[in-house]
């Protein structure tokens, strides 16, 4: 079986990616907003999944 934070590891990763290429003109500040969606992206997905754990779903 998939692991989950494999999964929401990889589409942090390419979403960010895609974004920060569309986004930025020189590959530093490709590199530099890349980095911070993918730290954003993966704080997000601990604290929404904590967050609702303890809901009865």
């Amino acid at each position: 079986m998939t692991d989950h934070f494999l999964l929401l590891t990889l589409f942090a990763l390419f979403v960010s990616l895609v974004f920060a290429v569309l986004l930025r003109d020189t590959p530093r500040e490709q590199l530099r907003l890349g980095g911070m969606m993918f730290g954003g992206f993966l704080t997000a997905g601990f604290v929404l999944g904590w967050v609702m754990f303890p809901m009865p779903f």
